[in-house]
This record gives structure tokens, sequence and C-alpha cells, in this order.
């Protein structure tokens, strides 16, 4: 039962609601029960009386004549009529069940109850259409086959009923004030215990935009620390977030800044005073170099931009990985004559099964290119003595694997430079290649998302040149592997 309902759930109000609810709904029962029990009360005092007079009326009958007697003296007849809230009834019968005295009217016990002498009972019954209460007992006599002789006392319940509405005043009429006070008892203990979430809040508002420090999480209760530890890992994540943002656009500008650079020297030169043609020329070649470098960087930042945004959001669909990676070396074959490589693809054949692994086949073609045109701009290659670079994608049907190979006949990577690679805008020292030093951080990001291991290796350890074997294993739950196993 929700009696404080809001648009909007609000933790002070759940609270407030859970407590204040039972003791709304109790409150009703609380009044049923202290009447009952009122009753119970009120009719002890008026039953031990009631029996007291059963007692005294038992000790007034007599034996005479060889038969019983009943005297009421005078005080005692007053006594029992001086009651002005409620009428008192007796009953007198004798050894045959003859009426010695009192109210003819009166209703006897149930027949089937059993008789215990000396002892006093009382019940329930109606005496000229009002209810009464009976107090009785039966008395032996001394005559020889005689049947015990009844007294019965019986009183009307007016004082009873006006004894127990006043204990329930007196119980429940403080209640009625008693309850608003515990009202608001309640709601200042919840805004008092409330108020560390509040001056958490104030803290947190009262922040700079660029602080992203750790919140104290000493200062708040326990119950709120968990969301206080959760607060801090992400404000990490998101300081690391936005450092590497600001690492990653200062690089990017470091990095475009050269090739504009070389533009506007080149168009300086252009247009100088007495440039020969030969001189344009070879400013306008520089222009287009420059220009192509430009735009090859700029496409690389989209592309791990793209990479880096695609995150749990990633369409995917059943891709054949050999496929998508024969269509990327066919792309690739004319960039690999014009530097005299020998470029080709060996392994698993499109169509077959094992081959195919859920995915993005446009960051996956993205993958498979950069780690291509990596290997082509790192290997050393001319008509005498031409490079090798071979495309692999294998099926690990026991290991429910697959697996791409991307590996070449260049320098390769020294071990001290193998994790370097990987971090955007490096390049490995000693290589004049032409490169932005993003090919690899893209490649590294796109398998992060399709939950691939990225890894380095020589072609051919201790020889010279050792080559690179870059490998991307694509596990079971990304692959169809399986279901050909």
């Amino acid at each position: 039962m929700n009696i404080f309902h809001r648009e909007q759930r609000s933790l002070f109000g759940e609270i407030l609601d859970w407590m204040l609810t039972p003791l709304l709904l109790l409150w009703p029962v609380s009044l049923v029960l202290t009447w009952l029990i009122a009753q119970g009360i009120a009719a002890k005092p008026f039953d031990r009386a009631l029996e007291y007079n059963v007692g005294a009326l038992a000790q007034l009958i007599t034996v005479g004549n060889n038969q019983a007697q009943f005297n009421l003296p005078l005080p005692a007849r007053e006594l029992l009529r001086a009651d002005d809230a409620d009428t008192v009834y007796y009953q007198v019968l004798g050894a045959r069940g003859e009426f010695l005295s009192g109210e003819r009217d009166l209703p006897l016990p149930p027949e089937d109850e059993k008789t215990v002498f000396g002892e006093v009972r009382i019940r329930d019954a109606e005496v000229h259409g009002a209810d009464v209460k009976v107090a009785y007992t039966w008395v032996r006599l001394p005559l020889p086959g005689a049947r015990p002789a009844l007294v019965q006392v019986a009183e009307t319940l007016e004082k009873r009923s006006v004894l127990a509405t006043e204990i329930v005043k007196g119980v429940m009429l403080p209640q009625f004030v008693i309850l608003p006070m515990a009202v608001l008892l309640v709601w200042l203990a919840l805004v008092q215990a409330i108020k560390p979430l509040n001056q958490l809040e104030e803290r947190i508002r009262a922040r700079k935009p660029d602080d992203l420090s750790p919140i104290d999480a000493q200062a708040v209760p326990l119950e709120v620390a968990p969301l206080v530890y959760s607060v801090n890992d992400l404000l990490m994540r998101l300081k690391d977030s936005i450092a590497t943002q600001k690492r990653f656009l200062a690089d990017a500008a470091h990095q475009l800044k050269t090739p504009l650079a070389g533009l506007r020297m080149q168009a300086d030169l252009a247009q100088r005073e007495g440039a020969s043609a030969d001189e344009l020329k070879q400013s306008l070649r520089q222009i287009g170099r420059s220009s192509i470098r430009a735009t090859h960087t700029v496409n690389q930042l989209l592309a791990l931009a793209r990479a880096e945004s695609s995150g749990s959001v990633m369409p995917r669909h059943s891709c054949d990985l050999a496929d998508l990676t024969m269509e990327v070396v066919r792309d690739c074959v004319p960039r690999a004559i014009e530097k005299y490589i020998d470029l080709g693809y060996e392994g698993t054949q499109p169509g077959i099964e094992g081959g195919q692994l859920a995915g993005n086949p446009t960051l996956l073609k993205e993958l498979i290119r950069n780690l291509v045109d990596n290997a082509i701009n790192y290997t050393p290659s001319s008509v005498d003595k031409p490079g090798v670079i071979t495309v692999r994608v294998l099926a690990d049907r026991f290991g429910k694997t697959l697996v791409l190979q991307v590996e070449d006949s260049g320098p390769g990577v020294p071990l001290a430079e193998r994790e370097l690679i990987f971090q955007p805008f490096y390049r490995a020292l000693g290589t004049e290649a032409d490169g932005s030093g993003l090919g690899l951080p893209i490649v590294m990001e796109i398998a992060h998302q399709h939950n691939a291991i990225v890894s380095m290796e020589d072609t051919r350890p201790g020889q010279m040149p050792p080559g690179a074997r870059f490998s991307v294993r694509f596990f079971a739950e990304s692959t169809g592997v399986a279901a050909g196993a």
C-alpha cells in the first residue's frame, strides 16, 4: 500500500511509506483489541461481586421440618436492590426444585451441565429482554435423597459497558495525540537520517566541472559507501578517458601539423618569383604528396574514432572471414605491385564451414586492411629482391578458434617496441616508411570490439631480416567454428 504516492520514486518517501503504513494499518486493530481487553477487565470486579452475593445467599438456606427454607433479611434484600445503574435479580430453588425466593422467570442452567457442589459458575443469559450475567451455585442439603438447592444471582451489563468504555477512552484518547506525534517524530528522524545524502549532493554540486577527484567515502553512511565507490570508479574511468582524448587530440594535431606545414611551404615556393617550370612541378608533386599524407592521417583518425565508438551497440552479422580477407587482398594487390611485393593469400577458402564469425564486416575489413597496409609499408622490396607478404585465415576446429595471420619478410619489430607499436602515433625507430602510426592501434581496438587477441612474433626467428607475423585470434563465442567441429 503506497499512501504517499509520487510521480517519481523518492527514497525518503519509500522509507516513510514503509514505516507509517503498518503503523496506520495496525491502529484500528489496536482499537479492536483494546475494546476486547477492556471488556474482560471491566467484567472481572462485577463477576467477583456476583460470586460473593451467590455465596452469601447460599449460606441463608436452612433445613426445617424436613424441607429447605430460605429467609432473606431486609438489609440483604435492600443491598441487592441498591444499584441504580443495573438491575439485580436472584433466585433460590429448593431440594425438589420448588421456588423458595427471588425472580421466578430467571432462566435455569443447562440441563446437561454437571453439578458440582460449592463451585460458583458464571454464564450469559437474558431476562425480560435484557442481557445479563448470571452467577450460580448448587448447595448440598442434609436431607435423605434430596436434590441440591440452586442459588442464582443475575445482573444487567450497564456498569460493565460503561467501565469498558471508560477504559477504552483512557487508553485510546491519548493515542490520538501520540499518533500524530509519532508520525512527526518519524518524519524528523528520517530528515535527520537522510542529511548525509543531502550533504553528499551539496559536495558534488559544489565541485568544479574539471574536478574529477574521488569522493571521500569515509564521510558517508556505510549503506551509501558502495554507491560512492561506484561513482569514484566512474570518475576515474572518465578521467582516464578524458586524458586519453586530450592526448589523442594533441597527437593528432601534431601529426596533421607536419603535412599542413609542408603544403604551406610548397605553396609559398611555387608562388616565388623566378621559379622555373621544373621547380613548379616539383612543388606541386610535394603538395600532392603532403595532401595524400594528410588525407590518410584524417582517414585513420576517423577509422580509430569509429572503432572506439562502436562499443556494445556494434551491429553484428555472420561474416565469412576468408571472403573478407580475400577481398581486401585483391584491393591491395595494385599497391603491392607498385612496390614489387609478392602479396598472396592461403588457408581457409570462402564458404567453408567453420570460417564464419559474428562481427561487423566494415570494421573487420578495416582491421585486415590496416594489417596488410602496415606490412606493405614496412617490407623492403626491389625488382631484384622482392618482398613477400602472406595473408592466411586458419580455422582450428579443436581449439574452436579462427585465426587471421599477416606475415612479411621485413625487418620485424624489436622486443622492446612490440607493445609500443600498438599505441597511437607511435612509429618504429630507424624506418623511413610513410604512415600515421594509427594502423595497429585501429587493429587493436577493432579486435577488442570482437573479443579477439592480437599477437606479434618473428616470421623467421634468428635470421636476418626476421620478418613479422601479426595474428588475430577470434574465439568460439564469436565464431562459427564450434558448429563445424
